[in-house]
């Protein structure tokens, strides 16, 4: 949804009405996860991906439907032995889809939300999607304030409450209330998608590598800033206009920076001076991946170095050093592909094994926050 995001707003501000469907369910080797979307506009046009083009068709057509109707739909598409390739999803799969039609009169908070998430601020979309009530309803929850109704102002108090709780770590799902917001009833089905602000990417070592690292972590979708001491090197014309660009020692910067556990921190200088005290803050924080340029001989004498200024079995642990996945990378683009291959396996489980080596599901589900 995010990706499709400024096409929808450009819809809506020119008052176009549009059928938006959006994954709200999946089982088994499903191809996208829930919060994927695809919206049909103006002159049929398309934007997104449900399913990476199996079921694409069948879904254009229902969203055309339901935008002429303005009545809210739900679908579930799985595997057909008899039609796989037309209306089935090939992979075996099962994705359930909401497909509801979006004007300002019928979400009046569509426009605001486009502005928080182009923003990088957060907020939840929730959507009634079975049970009593009118499906498709929808209500945007900021940290600070709520804009439509899911048709009670008990429904909408307890989505409210559960959407603020797990907005910072943009959960997305499905929760069950009674048509007032009962706790203990499961009658009305609600998708709740919550746009967190992207996850930081920290770069540190102004160096070839780092712009290509910086590039793939911004197509990636995070938010990334390069931090290098030296301002020779750390110059913004030398990285993505997206991508912040600082001049400050690596330890000093990190020290003053929030992370969490969606942070990615690469650490490219494999300079000592740098390395060290950079690596004895960054492994006593809050990240999801920690990884350090430099050859085998590099990496032994820092973990002696971080050994020596304190640093436990634990915490050197979580050290992935020599930085990436063995793929035989040479150039700073290549290198950049590891560096982002062994983040996104980390990220979801993944084993790196080439999959005509493996077997079972293809898409597992996501390990636990």
């Amino acid at each position: 949804m995010r990706e499709i995001l400024p096409a929808l707003g450009e819809w809506y501000a020119a008052g176009a009405p549009f059928g938006l469907a959006t994954v709200v369910a999946v089982s088994r080797s499903a191809p996208r996860d829930p919060g994927a979307a695809m919206a049909v506009g103006p002159g049929d046009e398309v934007v997104g991906s449900v399913s990476g083009g199996c079921v694409e068709g069948a879904v254009f057509e229902l969203a055309k439907e339901v935008t002429a109707s303005g009545e809210a739909r739900s679908a579930t598409f799985g595997y057909s032995d008899d039609d796989a390739f037309a209306v089935g999803l090939t992979c075996g799969g099962e994705i359930t889809l909401l497909v509801r039609r979006v004007t300002a009169a019928e979400d009046p908070s569509f426009g605001q939300v486009v502005e928080t998430v182009e923003a990088g601020d957060p907020v939840t979309v929730a959507s009634v999607i079975g049970g009593p009530g009118r499906r498709g309803a929808t209500l945007a929850v900021w940290p600070d304030r709520t804009l439509g109704t899911l048709g009670t102002a008990g429904l909408d108090a307890a989505v409210t409450a559960d959407a603020r709780g797990e907005l910072a770590q943009g959960v997305t799902g499905t929760r069950h209330y009674g048509p007032h917001g009962e706790r203990r009833e499961d009658s009305v089905a609600v998708f709740l998608y919550s746009f967190a602000p992207p996850p930081r990417m920290l770069v540190f070592g102004a160096i070839d590598y780092a712009a290509a690292v910086a590039r793939i972590g911004d197509f990636l979708g995070y938010r990334v800033t390069v931090c290098d001491a030296r301002p020779v090197f750390a110059t913004p014309k030398r990285f993505p206009a997206t991508v912040e660009v600082v001049v400050d020692w690596p330890h000093r910067y990190l020290r003053a920076t929030a992370t969490d556990d969606r942070t990615v921190v690469c650490v490219l200088t494999h300079d000592p001076k740098f390395d060290v005290p950079l690596l004895q803050e960054a492994l006593r924080r809050p990240a999801a991946y920690i990884g350090a340029m430099g050859s085998r001989r590099t990496h032994e004498d820092r973990a002696r170095r971080l050994r020596e200024a304190g640093l436990g079995t634990a915490e050197l642990a979580r050290l992935r050093s020599p930085v990436g996945l063995d793929l035989g990378a040479r150039t700073p683009e290549e290198v950049a592909v590891s560096v982002a291959a062994e983040i996104v396996a980390l990220r979801w489980g993944g084993s790196g094994v080439p999959l005509s080596a493996t077997t079972g599901v293809i898409h597992p589900p996501a390990p636990p926050r």
